[in-house]
């Protein structure tokens, strides 16, 4: 049988490679063909699909028998959806000051979500029960909104990992105070892969009550889930979901990837392959005199600092962000595809542009 025709053109050149983000990378091709296998033929819409009702199964293979996901388009959504389902009207959420749903998510929590959120800086991203207590307070004064939730991001947009007694002790503390936890999970795969124990080793086995779980930035087209680790006291999630427009009607199409994500091992090749590019990364930047690393390398993250203008010309040769232009900082990271070569040419580059300096 020959090819479907398309008139679909390519145009970009698969060989460029950058260090910009995770989310440059495209999908994997174990996932592009698990979507192949879900097309054709009529599925129930909605979530009312075969491979939705599956995903029940894979996702509590990994967090527990009372598990459930609400498979949703992207992180953000993720996020908002899962901190509205733990939050009054007049709640708030304690976060690092650092947070992603604090810094990048265009203030949909506080805008979309209607949450305040209550921020606490943080040196290395990651809260504890001393510095949620600064914000941990108020409960009954209605001139302040009251803190409902604690959210981490696991790993953190520092790059850094919680250890599972970090997080116990953050939702011990959180429960004494009435309060629930949320996991921003978009890089969940990295910390686990990290910490080389399983998904539940952190999340449900410590006290975590929701958590938003990565798709998109370990190798799939598109798609996270909002999994909710303890029923009771979660409200209204299919309803939230689709108030956030965060309900797919094809949704068979998200929770494939995720399936062929999580039913196996994929998830960890891919996380693992993008830490250990990490860690190329840093051990070749330690060698460049003039550049510092930030942060510890525990992810698929490296922050450092560098001069200005070696940073400048050194993006019009491999994409990167700032992270504190002003400061000299910037961050680079690694995917599930990025290669042994895409690191030591951009660690070759680096060297070259550190050489130009006056």
């Amino acid at each position: 049988m020959n090819p479907p025709r398309t008139d679909a053109r390519r145009h970009h050149d698969p060989e460029v490679r950058g260090f910009a983000s995770d989310n440059y990378a495209g999908a994997h091709p174990e996932v592009l063909a698990a979507l192949a296998l879900a097309n054709g033929g009529h599925q129930v819409a909605y979530g009312e699909d075969a491979y939705t009702e599956n995903l029940q199964q894979v996702i509590r293979s990994h967090f527990g028998p009372t598990a459930e996901a609400f498979p949703v388009f992207n992180g953000t959504g993720a996020n908002v959806v899962a901190l509205q389902a733990v939050t009054d009207r007049w709640g708030a959420v304690i976060c690092a000051e650092s947070a992603h749903i604090n810094v990048d998510e265009g203030g949909a929590p506080e805008r979309v979500g209607g949450i305040k959120l209550l921020t606490v800086p943080t040196p290395d991203g990651k809260l504890t029960p001393e510095l949620i207590d600064r914000q941990a307070y108020g409960w009954d004064d209605e001139h302040r909104a009251m803190p409902q939730v604690v959210s981490i991001a696991q790993a953190t947009e520092l790059g850094t990992v919680y250890t599972p007694d970090e997080i116990r002790a953050i939702c011990e503390h959180a429960h004494a105070h009435g309060m629930k936890v949320h996991v921003d999970g978009s890089r969940l795969a990295n910390a686990a892969a990290t910490l080389d124990v399983p998904l539940r080793t952190f999340t449900n086995a410590v006290g975590v009550d929701l958590l938003s779980l990565g798709g998109t930035k370990n190798g799939a087209l598109f798609g996270e889930a909002v999994v909710v680790l303890d029923p009771d006291g979660i409200k209204h999630m299919r309803h939230l979901r689709k108030l956030s427009m965060q309900l797919a009607s094809k949704m068979r199409f998200v929770s494939v990837q995720l399936e062929a994500l999580f039913a196996r091992d994929l998830w960890l090749r891919n996380a693992r392959h993008a830490n250990e590019m990490a860690q190329r990364l840093a051990e070749g930047v330690r060698a460049v005199h003039g550049v510092e690393i930030l942060q510890p390398v525990q992810a698929n993250a490296v922050f450092a600092r560098l001069p200005h203008e070696v940073s400048e010309r050194l993006q019009k040769r491999f994409r990167f962000y700032f992270w504190d232009e002003a400061a000299g900082d910037v961050r680079w990271m690694c995917a599930f595809d990025t290669t042994e070569d895409d690191v030591d040419n951009f660690v070759a580059a680096l060297k070259e542009e550190m050489a130009r300096r006056p």
